[in-house]
């Protein structure tokens, strides 16, 4: 009992500052969202400040940093909760939601020969930026006397690790590629039965249907913790590495931010003036929440539910294609 209570206070007086500050933040980003400060610059302001706290509990003796960096693996957590279902749902909703398979093999195609396109694309600028910047020249790293390589597994292995064998097992690991390819037999099949007989498939379109607006309104609850999480997560980040770790991945971070904003701008927004039509500026400011998102997490898991919402609700593009697509 007298090692619980000394456990217990230890863990109060080294991350009790901790836990202060962050619920100080919290209180403050949660007057911004009652001031009805935009969703995307609170997510900024919480990066701000989790990169300052993160510096100055790295410098501070005796004071860990593991009462904000829960927050943030609470956070990570909610999210990956959120990710196999999702997909599943999202995915089986907006293609068993088409008439025709027609149709599906028409979006299909469109959809991967754009986004096959646009990664080659960014793989050419991301080799040619990596030659010019030459990033991580110089940073000394000591590898470990027991390291060893991970073998790469071969082209067929890869292939089948696609494919899946137990949908149930590949959901619990996390494995979001078999559990797409699931989702689409799955659909599939109910527009190749529902063409034939439509009152057969109703009631798990019904179902289906119910169940995507009911992950949405999840999301959105998860999604509102945004904020909190980027605070969190940047503060653990900055205190365990320093600034002065940061500075020596200047090159490094210079070096991807040029490159993607060279995608970016040119890439995605040369397509979306030439090819749709739409002014790039009035495009990027109504995407504006998925950009810092996707800046400030790195994750496509935390940025997939926000790009959901800001395509079929600020771009107004149809909730069936967005799914799928997105």
């Amino acid at each position: 009992m007298d090692n619980v209570e000394n456990n217990l206070l230890s863990a109060i007086e080294t991350n009790g500052y901790s836990f202060v500050i962050s619920l100080i933040v919290f209180g403050f980003l949660f007057f911004l969202a009652r001031r009805r400060v935009s969703f995307g610059t609170r997510v900024l302001v919480g990066l701000g400040l989790g990169l300052l706290v993160g510096i100055l509990f790295q410098n501070l003796e005796n004071f860990e940093i593991k009462g904000i960096s829960t927050f943030g693996s609470i956070y990570v957590s909610l999210i990956r909760m959120l990710v196999i279902p999702l997909v599943f749902v999202l995915v089986l909703n907006s293609i068993a939601s088409l008439t025709s398979l027609d149709y599906l093999r028409k979006i299909g195609f469109k959809t991967f020969a754009w986004f096959l396109g646009t990664t080659g694309i960014a793989s050419v600028i991301g080799l040619l930026v990596a030659l010019l910047f030459n990033p991580g020249a110089g940073i000394e790293q000591t590898v470990p006397a027991d390291f060893a390589a991970r073998e790469i597994p071969t082209f067929s292995e890869v292939i089948l690790q696609l494919i899946p064998s137990n949908p149930f097992n590949e959901a619990a690991e996390g494995k979001v590629v078999p559990i797409l390819i699931f989702a689409i037999f799955l659909a599939v099949a109910i527009i190749k039965v529902g063409s034939k007989n439509a009152e057969a498939v109703k009631p798990v379109r019904d179902l289906i249907s119910s169940l995507t607006q009911v992950l949405h309104q999840v999301v959105k609850f998860v999604i509102r913790l945004t904020p909190y999480g980027v605070f969190a997560l940047i503060a653990g980040v900055a205190a365990r590495y320093g600034w002065d770790t940061l500075q020596e991945l200047g090159s490094v971070i210079v070096s991807s931010y040029v490159a993607l904003i060279i995608h970016f701008v040119l890439v995605f927004g040369g397509l979306v003036l030439l090819v749709a039509k739409v002014n790039p500026f009035k495009f990027f400011r109504k995407i504006y929440p998925t950009i810092a998102v996707a800046f400030t997490t790195r994750s496509s898991y935390a940025t997939l539910p926000v790009n959901l919402e800001v395509i079929t609700k600020r771009l107004h593009v149809s909730p069936r294609i967005a799914s799928f697509v997105a």
